[in-house]
């Protein structure tokens, strides 16, 4: 009897033996296809948990993908703390105008974090409140059939969205106790956001760490700087059937620590500058791969049969989830889309 799509990615999380791997969009899934085909569309999918929901659900519904994948953006912890997000684009991700606090190494000025609401009145309201909602609502009417995952921002990230990304890198050499306590502030939130999101129905947070990757930080800081609070936020969730790490850019040198962030850090997912046969080499077998089909070239600017060729290479390379390395770009083609799920579908190992 062939495998629905929520028991075909729960295998592939519990590192079981399939036929082939499921083809499900962890990380940004939505493109202007699925708004045009669905009716739910950005920027109201941003804002709005029933159109979240809808969207979050169209890659299944559309293209024939095997999850549901909710929020399409790093930015909703962002705003709701403080930071003014330009929400306003159906064909663009929203965008960070500006940081709240100030973090300046040159004056030796820090803004205190304590400054920051309280973590249970952050769940409670602005697109933070209305992902988790989301998650409900998928779990209600998808959930018998996909497995849902959400996307949620890392402590480093949002910490740089704090006080600006640029400012805190700097700190790692100018002022380090100033980024640990930042971090170590920002951490608490983070961890309810994810612990919240199972609670109300997601099967997989998906957290995405960009500021960890090695091309903002030397691989022997990564640690220090982003995997202790990954692992307090993300690895120390409960419930669900385990998480995913995602990282940008040639996360080859980090993929160890990756992997070894918590308990609840089940896999972790990489981009195609990753070669995915090394990656394996390095990891297999120890956590749950996922990826590493290019976003930008093949799936947006390539043709459908070069997209076939890299969703081979991650099949054949035995990644246990195949996935896009990063975001999908909201104007991918249909016929991109159409060509990953059936190349997918359409491997023998």
């Amino acid at each position: 009897m062939a495998m629905t799509p929520r028991e075909r990615v729960t295998a592939a999380m519990n590192k079981e033996n399939l036929d082939r791997p499921p083809a499900a969009i962890f990380t940004q899934s939505a493109t202007i296809g699925q708004m045009d085909a669905t009716g739910a569309a950005w920027p109201e999918a941003h804002k709005n948990a029933e159109v979240m929901a809808k969207l979050a659900a169209a890659q299944a519904d559309v293209f024939g993908f095997e999850c549901c994948r909710t929020s399409f953006c790093l930015t909703a912890e962002a705003e709701r703390l403080g930071c003014v997000v330009d929400v306003t684009k159906k064909d663009a991700a929203p965008m960070i105008k500006s940081h709240p606090f100030k973090f300046d190494c040159m004056e030796g000025v820090y803004d205190d974090p304590a400054a920051l609401m309280p973590a249970d009145e952050f769940l409670k309201g602005g697109r933070v409140a209305e992902v988790i909602k989301s998650a409900a609502i998928l779990k209600k009417n998808k959930g018998n059939d996909y497995c849902i995952v959400a996307g949620t921002t890392g402590p480093f990230t949002l910490a740089g969205h704090m006080v600006s990304t640029e400012n805190l890198i700097f700190g790692m050499m100018m002022a380090p106790e100033e980024v640990d306590k930042w971090t170590a502030a920002i951490t608490p939130y983070c961890k309810e956001y994810a612990q919240a999101l199972i609670d109300n129905g997601a099967d997989i947070i998906q957290m995405s760490e960009p500021s960890g990757s090695t091309d903002m930080l030397a691989p022997e800081m990564f640690q220090e700087a982003a995997g202790r609070a990954v692992t307090a936020s993300l690895g120390a969730t409960n419930g669900g059937l385990g998480n995913i790490l995602h990282i940008c850019g040639d996360a080859y040198p980090i993929i160890d620590q990756m992997a070894a962030c918590g308990p609840s850090v089940k896999g972790i997912s990489i981009e195609e500058k990753v070669d995915p046969y090394k990656a394996v080499e390095k990891v297999g077998g120890k956590t749950v791969l996922v990826g590493n089909v290019g976003s930008v070239k093949p799936l947006f600017q390539g043709t459908p049969e070069e997209v076939k060729e890299g969703v081979f290479k991650s099949c054949d390379a035995g990644f246990n989830i195949i996935s896009s390395g990063c975001g999908i770009a909201p104007a991918t083609s249909d016929e991109n889309m159409r060509a990953f799920v059936e190349a997918v579908k359409n491997f023998k190992h």
